[in-house]
């Protein structure tokens, strides 16, 4: 197949070739010879294959053809030529004149591909091919000198894994990638040395690879094509870290997006990048201790913690095949980990065991700044900045965004309220059943047993006002009233979907009137507990039994660590 280049310095220029290099500088419309024949022109080489009854013409066995072709993106005009009888040729004036810069190789090679390095006009790398000659050895030459000399480039790559493509990193020099017959290899010397870059990518063919903006994309062959999300942890390696016993890297900039909360994946579709702002680290043995991230924003607060330990919480019963659910608990294994932060603050509190008709109340969503990260473990830490921009989409629209958020964590803060109150009644009925079972037959604390129950069916009264208690799925809705909790859960995913605009008057009216609800809810909760449970604790103590206990909320405050 012939190559078709679009110049990285003007985009009405395009060049291809065939024997000789053309170029077309209307888009083109039309085009100009601007080489002579490139290749060794062996005749003996261009005839059909096959034979003697029936012809092969699928032209696979000619040769004397450009087969590879690019332009520096460092010096406007510095064409590169390599083509399948084993030559390269270079020009440093768009094709008015060519040298033949052939490395010293085997007779026939095939040069596959050659990447011109994006920070010097005189370095380029080849891809040499000799497999259809039965030779499966890697060949990978490079030169700093346009052409006069070159090196091979190939230690670590192993027999059998013979070169497609290189390519240089555009954002950190010295970092090359091979596509080769048995996968991808990288090297982080300029290719003084190479290693496998694998990871769950199928044992295949690479033809071809690219680096674009921050991912690497892979062309297989015959087994689709696959992107490595993220490839900024591997600019950031150096022979020093790795003796570390962490790392953590600092993230790429980070978009404020909203993330979809389903996807269908019965079709045939691919992964989706992690959702949110990708977060790498590493650690030389896996960690015995609790491993905490915390997320701080621009004075230091810390507005999500997170740790390797897993919560035991109240989830709803998987109902919904292509919702996505949320990671809350960070990897802690030996070698690389990666979590994606969601971009939002912490969770309200919750209430285990209660059903929503979507995901359920969720902090509020970060707004664009800088933020900071930090990795600790067993007493260190290591703390990198975090950029967070604005959806490209919504730029000017960051004071509506303001007032949104402002709404949004005042929403977060009264279910947290609500959830809390939640809590402590349920806490406190259970208490009082345990009463029952294990003393139910006292005659002495009848009256207490009395009086407690008269406390549970006050709870109870409010309870019903705050929680939808007959809600046993997420469709219960439907057939029960939304209360307090549905509704607000209801009104923060509301506000939470507007990115352009400011909350509306009715949507802060609607804020006040729930709010003004909840306040009488709680007002009635909190005399319960300022007269009737202390009443009722009295009576128990007098039986010598253990007073009513209200939990207080647990607050995620990170311990004081050690920056390392």
């Amino acid at each position: 197949m012939s190559p078709l280049l679009l110049s990285p310095h003007d985009p009405d220029v395009i060049y291809t070739a065939a024997e000789c290099v053309f170029k077309s500088a209307d888009h083109g419309q039309s085009w100009t010879q601007i080489s002579g024949d490139l290749t060794k022109n062996d005749k003996t080489k261009q005839q059909p294959s096959g034979g003697p009854l029936t012809n092969d013409i699928t032209s696979v066995e000619y040769y004397d053809t450009i087969f590879a072709l690019t332009e520096s993106p460092v010096d406007k005009g510095t064409l590169w030529a390599g083509t399948d009888d084993g030559l390269i040729h270079v020009s440093t004036d768009d094709g008015a004149h060519w040298s033949n810069v052939t490395p010293k190789m085997p007779e026939w090679s095939t040069v596959d591909l050659i990447e011109a390095s994006p920070y010097d006009g005189k370095t380029a790398y080849a891809a040499i091919d000799r497999h259809k000659l039965d030779d499966f050895k890697p060949y990978i030459v490079k030169t700093t000198d346009l052409g006069k000399t070159w090196s091979s480039i190939i230690n670590g790559i192993p027999d059998g894994a013979y070169v497609h493509a290189v390519r240089e990193d555009p954002k950190k020099s010295g970092l090359l990638y091979a596509g080769t017959e048995l996968g991808v290899y990288v090297s982080f010397d300029a290719g003084a040395h190479w290693q496998p870059l694998q990871l769950n990518l199928p044992r295949s063919p690479i033809h071809d690879l690219v680096v674009k903006n921050d991912d690497l994309v892979v062309a297989t062959h015959g087994r689709s094509f696959w992107v490595l999300d993220n490839i900024t942890p591997l600019r950031q390696l150096s022979a020093p870290a790795t003796n570390s016993d962490f790392i953590l890297y600092q993230p790429q900039t980070a978009l404020r997006l909203h993330y979809p909360e389903e996807f269908d994946k019965r079709q045939p579709v691919g992964d989706n990048p992690p959702a949110g702002a990708m977060i790498d680290y590493y650690f030389k043995t896996a960690p015995k201790d609790e491993v905490t991230l915390d997320i701080l924003d621009g004075q230091g607060k810390v507005v999500r913690h997170l740790s390797s330990k897993e919560k035991k919480e109240g989830e709803q019963p998987p109902e919904w095949p292509d919702r996505v659910e949320r990671v809350k608990t960070i990897p802690a294994n030996e070698g690389m980990n990666r979590f994606a932060w969601d971009i939002r603050y912490n969770d309200p509190i919750q209430t285990p065991g209660a059903f929503y008709g979507g995901t359920g109340p969720k902090g509020s969503l970060a707004l664009p700044g800088n933020y900071q990260v930090k990795l600790t473990v067993a007493g260190k830490s290591q703390t990198v900045p975090l950029k967070l921009m604005i959806d490209p989409r919504n730029k000017g629209a960051e004071a509506a965004l303001q007032k949104q958020f402002t709404l949004s964590t005042q929403v977060t803060d009264r279910i947290s309220q609500l959830h809390q109150a939640i809590n402590e009644i349920r806490d406190l009925k259970a208490q009082i059943k345990t009463l029952h079972f294990r003393f139910g037959d006292d005659e002495k604390l009848k009256p207490a047993l009395a009086a407690a129950d008269d406390l549970d069916h006050k709870m109870s009264e409010v309870e019903k006002e705050l929680i939808q208690v007959n809600m046993k799925g997420s469709e219960g809705n439907l057939a029960f009233p939304s209360v307090l909790n549905e509704r607000f859960d209801a009104f923060s995913h509301f506000i939470d979907a507007g990115d352009s605009t400011e909350p509306t008057k009715s949507q802060l009216e609607v804020f006040q009137t729930l709010g003004k609800r909840l306040d009488e809810q709680l007002a009635k909760w909190s005399q319960l507990k300022s007269q009737d449970v202390v009443k009722v604790s009295d009576m128990i103590k007098q039986a010598n039994l253990p007073a009513l206990i209200i939990t207080p909320p647990k607050t995620e405050t990170p311990k004081e660590t050690k920056s390392s």
